[in-house]
């Protein structure tokens, strides 16, 4: 099969402007570039999502989310920075996860790489448990190593938005590079 190249979309779970996440996921996407694909973004924030309502879909789904349904549908892999709110998924993110899933799943058969930053100790480490068990239910592969837990996120940048401590770049570019080439593998197996 010819070498086709990769559509990537990447995805942010915080809703704030100048967010950990959003530092984290901009440092992913120049790791990705370096990659033969291309690289597209969801904002949460321009979508502007209601909060998922069966009701509101009764004469078809609202525009926003057709929009984030059929780029979730056009990517191979999906980069996902998570923030953790109350020791889980943020609902901007879950809520984004229900309405793009509800009566088909575009999410099927992709392959996603999950990080995220968290002013705590302990990083992201439950909202990514939580955010594995989603995604796999929906049939979405991830890698099982390297899991991304950036802590103390207040300090875990550099002013060109490159992670302060050289591991958690590392580990990033390790995710990465597995990720693609799990899409890959799995697109030349079609």
């Amino acid at each position: 099969m010819a070498n086709q190249t990769l559509h990537i979309l990447a995805l942010a779970g915080s809703l704030r402007t100048d967010s950990y996440n959003r530092k984290a996921l901009q440092f992913a996407k120049r790791v990705a570039s370096e990659f033969d694909v291309t690289i597209s973004e969801a904002d949460l924030k321009t979508l502007a999502l209601p909060v998922f309502n069966e009701d509101l879909r009764a004469d078809g789904f609202p525009e926003q989310v057709v929009k984030l349904k059929q780029e979730i549908e056009s990517a191979d892999i999906l980069l996902i920075a998570t923030p953790e709110y109350n020791h889980s998924i943020p609902g901007p993110l879950k809520n984004a996860i229900d309405w793009a899933s509800d009566k088909t799943n575009p999410f099927s058969g992709k392959v996603a790489a999950i990080f995220g930053a968290s002013t705590g100790i302990f990083g992201t480490l439950r909202s990514q448990l939580q955010l594995r068990q989603v995604l796999a239910s929906l049939n979405v592969e991830l890698l099982p190593q390297p899991q991304v837990y950036i802590r103390s996120a207040e300090e875990a940048f550099l002013p060109d938005g490159s992670p302060a401590d050289p591991k958690i770049g590392k580990q990033l570019r390790v995710l990465i590079d597995g990720t693609i080439k799990l899409a890959k593998l799995k697109k030349e197996k079609r």
